[in-house]
């Protein structure tokens, strides 16, 4: 197809990034394509595909599209809006640092901060204490917050332990919740915090989760574990930041962190 596209990295977490701001990109978005796409050895490679698009909604400069590797759409990701916002930034989308973006979840406030891209999420308003479906050896708490996507939050002692395949995998098909929801373990590690997510659409332990992240400081903050400034380290070992403020029973997050360019390359054909 000789069609361009950027690998990119958030903290581990990588994408497959198309501009498709000037033609279509339908054949690519079919499902079984981003699944080709997204395999490992015989793709390119990823967690997920993005396109970039024109804005149809006022306030915002362009849009962007997000699919998980599975094919299915998702409304958001954290980490792939991290990597549009340093790829807008890079050509020349975000002239003065910033970049409003439309998402399937609203538009988002992106820029381009001192030590990398930072992202404004909707606020989260759903949020649990606690969720009962049951504590296993070295699990302390489960709780639950929707970041753009659900997430369940289980504190542990530590998350080098968690048979993350098995436990992650029962959580996120656990039918207390319609359509499951992705699976994060957290355990404090020196004066900070460890993190590692089963994701949704992924179907297996992923190396970063930006909106993972938000939801488990959100859920943390709550326990009063940790306050409004929350640093997690990832499975790559790259850290995530999320701030939050606080608006009433409101937690508006901004998240910080990695948004890296890989590579470029050309896809040379599709023919699915």
């Amino acid at each position: 197809m000789g069609r361009r596209f950027w690998k990119m990295s958030g903290s581990g977490n990588d994408f497959v990034v198309f501009d498709s701001r000037s033609g279509t990109a339908e054949p690519l978005e079919r499902a079984e394509a981003i699944q080709a796409l997204s395999a490992r050895g015989t793709g390119v490679g990823a967690d997920g595909v993005v396109f970039i698009a024109t804005a149809a909604l006022s306030g915002a400069a362009v849009a962007m599209r997000y699919y998980n590797a599975d094919g299915t759409r998702a409304s958001f990701c954290g980490n792939a809006t991290l990597c549009v916002a340093r790829l807008g930034h890079d050509l020349g989308l975000s002239p003065q640092g910033k970049l409003a973006l439309q998402t399937d979840a609203g538009v988002i406030a992106t820029r381009m901060g001192a030590d990398g891209p930072e992202i404004d999420l909707p606020a989260v308003t759903e949020v649990m204490d606690n969720v009962p479906l049951g504590l296993l050896g070295g699990e302390r708490r489960m709780g639950f917050a929707h970041a753009g996507v659900p997430h369940l939050v289980v504190l542990c002692d530590d998350v080098n332990k968690v048979n993350l395949d098995a436990r992650g995998a029962e959580l996120r098909h656990a039918p207390w919740r319609a359509g499951g929801a992705n699976a994060n373990f957290v355990s404090r590690r020196g004066d900070g915090w460890a993190m590692r997510t089963f994701e949704r659409g992924v179907e297996g332990e992923t190396l970063a989760c930006g909106t993972g992240a938000v939801a488990t400081a959100i859920v943390l903050a709550s326990w009063k574990e940790t306050g409004d400034a929350t640093t997690l380290a990832t499975r790559s070992g790259r850290e995530l930041r999320v701030t939050l403020r606080r608006e009433g029973s409101k937690s508006l997050p901004t998240l910080a962190g990695e948004g890296r360019i890989v590579f470029e390359g050309d896809l040379a054909e599709w023919t699915g």
